[in-house]
């Protein structure tokens, strides 16, 4: 799917709940004007949404309902999705994959305040622990597309930003038309 001719770059950024995702994807589409897809309000928006999962608390997503919705906007390029998921997403969708990741005393007290309680922030938590997010990435895309981003601050985020975009305008170099 990938396209040769796209002028900008398609950038997932991925991590547990809870690392900033959703901050750090905003500010850098500010930034760069690249196009800013909050992965989980286009499944609630395009109905991708299949059962409830008590456990967690939440909607459990039509990954392929979802991929047939996102396929055009990837297809453009100039895209920044922000998803806790990765491992369902085609390999060639995305040029870069940057996963977020947090010191898990610090991604507690985050997940905490977001009402996350029991089970569902354990098994976050205990993610963030694992590098499970990290190690889907590697498996699901090339280890040379995926990077890792520390996220314990707000701090952090103009540094985070700046290194993306110094990764976008690489990719803008390497892929000029001659």
């Amino acid at each position: 799917m990938a396209e040769e001719n796209r002028s900008f770059p398609n950038i997932l950024i991925t991590g547990t709940p809870g690392v900033g995702k959703s901050s750090l994807s905003r500010i850098l589409c500010e930034k760069t004007g690249l196009i800013y897809i909050d992965v989980s309000q286009l499944a609630i928006e395009k109905g991708c949404l299949e059962d409830y999962d008590e456990i967690y608390d939440c909607p459990i997503l039509d990954e392929d309902k979802l991929l047939d919705e996102m396929e055009d906007l990837i297809a453009e390029g100039g895209v920044v999705a922000d998803y806790h998921g990765c491992d369902f997403f085609p390999e060639d969708w995305f040029d870069a994959v940057f996963v977020l990741r947090t010191n898990n005393t610090v991604l507690y007290s985050r997940l905490e305040r977001r009402g996350y309680t029991g089970r569902k922030l354990e098994d976050n938590i205990q993610c963030e622990i694992f590098e499970t997010i990290l190690h889907l990435a590697k498996i699901t895309f090339s280890n040379e597309c995926v990077y890792e981003l520390k996220s314990d601050n707000i701090h952090q985020i103009p540094d985070n930003v700046a290194k993306i975009c110094q990764w976008i305008d690489k990719w803008k170099l390497d892929n000029q038309e001659e």
